[in-house]
């Protein structure tokens, strides 16, 4: 017995030992609680496209690199049949590939990815039997968007017109100085066949010219025609000038279908061919947008506008299979949900009943299946179906399974009166393992926009605002949905139009007062953070109040003169204050931190991209200068190639402990 236990170990023991010693170190790593550095691992689940059998729904997969010299999200394609029996990764390598769509006939999922010599965005095909993927198109400067032709013989594809050789001759010379709003590359669209000719090669159309740009498109059900919208330019600042046209598919004039004033947009067939739906902001072009949903007759005329829906600030999702409705996505209070709006004008009826978030949907052929994404804040994000005669969902996936099961910390809906009476709501997050009757510090976090909406999605997933980390860390969090937010209504949205920084900052106040109230704040303890125009009522309210013990602005407009100059939205704050800020000098300096700072001691720390051209960093830069001037604690991170909103998981995740470590030091947690 001994000789064979000697035997075994001076064969195996090695193996043993390392096997023991890996799985301690495995036992040493699992985490025991929530951080920034363990949600960034979390996985992001893209939007699903169901084959038009109903039998399989592609969506996509986001993972973090964060090894060496990578920082950044790698994005494949997965394929799930509808019963739940098969999940497989279907598409690999080094480059992400998005956007899956199945062609009309099941043979072919197409997907985009910049895996081509080139280093382009094309779109490449896979047969759904198997094989290897195929790049069609060879866009010169790659391809923004594409769909399938019903027949499934043709891609459509938007791309934007490429350099000239003068032009790339110029930059190698670095003779290619810019003069600004000049020689924009507009987006038009081309079609290319999926079989090739007698030569070996895939014929392509270029089917729209002129000086517009195509924001998007649809196929007619016969393929003839496609409808397309479009705007002046490609700046942001143009899109009250959107129109709607159609083209034949084999090429020919461009028709316009709907050319009035203000922004028209988004147009889809009906499946029977005999309507086009669009959105349209009736004229009305303020920032803080109001847009209904309108159908018109494919051959053209005046078009009907059909019945309102909860939010007025809808995305179009598609038809119902019978052409009888139109599906829609919006904000509905703290939820995400699904609409069909009748084109007999009867009221909008719910689709996706229920809390939490519903996005990403499609449907299938015959409108007897729907996939969609859902997610709580307790569950994170997977793929569901269900059938449509019956809202029952299923869920198909679990990208997550090896993702941390830890306590979490509890989110509700919270409600509470502002000053003037109005409604006003928000979500709380509890502290993990809250004890009741115990007041805790609390993060007032303020959503960006000003008409964005914090609605019930998981709260575990990596962000810059790593919500169960906080609450790992004691805090308890509140997210406001002040006068302005979306979710509300028009009016709502609308309401703190001239009053930026006033009435929903006293909205924000009365929630924290609530929390307060409800026994769950320490009110001696408050930090307060937003990001965008949440950066902007972060940096406002350390000029209004000491009740914050520390803050941090996040890409915050500060200044709203200098703003309005530099940003590439420059008719997003004469919107909403009514005139140019030449004219309304006085009104623009009452609204802004910059010219309200002196006196200011809130420990206050200013994150920014320097890349961000929406807010450009010169607004924390000015808000940061001046608070060191005074000699207001203060610190200022930068962040190289960052836009307005971080794309690099190492960055995301520095700015999540930047900010708890900020907060724990002022208020003596560390």
């Amino acid at each position: 017995m001994n000789c064979v236990l000697h035997t075994f170990f001076r064969r195996w023991g090695g193996c043993v030992l390392l096997l023991l010693f890996t799985a301690g170190l495995a036992a040493q790593v699992t985490p025991t609680r929530w951080t920034p550095e363990v949600m960034i691992k979390f996985k992001r689940v893209g939007g699903t496209e169901i084959s038009a059998d109903g039998k399989w729904i592609a969506y996509t997969v986001s993972v973090p690199l964060m090894d060496g010299d990578k920082s950044e999200f790698l994005t494949h394609v997965w394929v799930v049949s509808s019963d739940g029996k098969r999940n497989h990764q279907f598409t690999y390598g080094d480059k992400s590939c998005t956007s899956p769509a199945f062609s009309p006939d099941g043979n072919y999922l197409a997907f985009t990815s910049s895996r081509g010599q080139d280093g382009k965005n094309q779109v490449w095909v896979l047969r759904t039997s198997g094989g290897e993927a195929e790049q069609v198109t060879k866009a010169k400067s790659g391809v923004n968007a594409f769909a399938w032709s019903p027949d499934s013989k043709l891609i459509a594809y938007t791309m934007n017109d490429p350099e000239t050789e003068q032009e790339e001759k110029d930059k190698k010379e670095k003779r290619d100085m810019v003069v600004e709003d000049t020689n924009l590359k507009l987006s038009h669209l081309h079609t290319i066949a999926l079989e090739k000719n007698a030569k070996g090669e895939r014929n392509v159309k270029r089917l729209t010219s002129g000086e517009f740009h195509v924001t998007s498109f649809d196929w007619s059900p016969d393929g003839k025609t496609i409808v397309f919208a479009h705007q002046a330019t490609p700046l942001v600042d143009v899109w009250p000038t959107t129109d709607i046209s159609t083209v034949p598919a084999d090429s020919g004039a461009v028709r316009a279908l709907v050319a009035r004033k203000g922004w028209d947009a988004n147009p889809k067939f009906s499946p029977n061919g005999v309507w086009i739906a669009f959105a349209s902001d009736n004229g009305d072009t303020k920032w803080a947008r109001a847009f209904d949903l309108y159908v018109i007759s494919a051959a053209g005329g005046e078009p009907r506008r059909l019945a309102e829906t909860p939010d007025r600030s809808f995305g179009i999702i598609g038809w119902r299979a019978d052409s009888k409705e139109v599906y829609v996505s919006e904000a509905n209070r703290t939820s995400l949900r699904v609409f069909a709006v009748p084109v007999s004008g009867a009221s909008p009826r719910v689709v996706t009943p229920g809390s939490g978030n519903h996005s990403g949907l499609s449907f299938s052929k015959d409108g007897n299946v729907v996939a969609f994404v859902h997610q709580t804040p307790e569950n994170a994000p997977e793929v569901f179906v269900s059938s449509t005669q019956k809202f029952q969902p299923k869920r198909l996936t679990d990208v997550n399974a090896d993702f941390p099961k830890l306590p979490m910390g509890k989110t509700i809906v919270v409600t509470w009166k502002a000053k003037d009476g109005r409604e006003i709501e928000g979500l709380l997050t509890y502290p993990v393992n809250y004890v009741k009757g115990k007041r805790y510090p609390l993060i007032v976090n303020i959503h960006g926009g000003p008409a964005g909406v914090f609605t019930e999605g998981y709260t575990a997933s990596g962000s810059i605002y790593p919500l169960q980390a906080f609450a790992q860390e004691g805090y308890a969090i509140l997210r406001p949905n002040p006068r302005g937010s979306g979710g509300y209504g028009a009016e709502f949205r609308r309401a703190n139009i001239n009053d930026w920084g006033f009435g929903d900052f006293d909205d924000d106040m009365a929630g924290v007062d609530k929390t307060i109230e409800l026994g769950v704040a320490h009110p001696d303890s408050l930090v307060i953070c937003g990001w965008s125009y949440g950066g902007y009522m972060t940096s406002f309210a350390v000029t209004k109040t000491m009740r914050f013990k520390a803050a941090s602005v996040g890409a915050g407009v500060t200044n709203l003169v200098s703003f309005t100059g530099t940003s590439d939205i420059p008719s997003f704050l004469p919107s909403y204050f009514d005139g140019e800020f030449w004219d309304r000098v006085d009104t623009y300096k009452k609204h802004s931190a910059v010219f309200n700072i002196k006196g200011v001691t809130t420990p206050t720390q200013v994150i920014h991209g320097l890349s961000d051209v929406r807010v450009p960093p010169s607004q924390g830069y000015e808000f940061y200068n001046a608070l060191k001037r005074q000699g207001c604690p203060t610190e200022m991170i930068v962040y190289p190639r960052t836009p307005h909103g971080p794309r690099e998981p190492k960055f995301i995740q520095d700015i999540g402990q930047r900010m708890i470590d900020w907060f724990n030091k002022h208020l003596g947690r560390r």
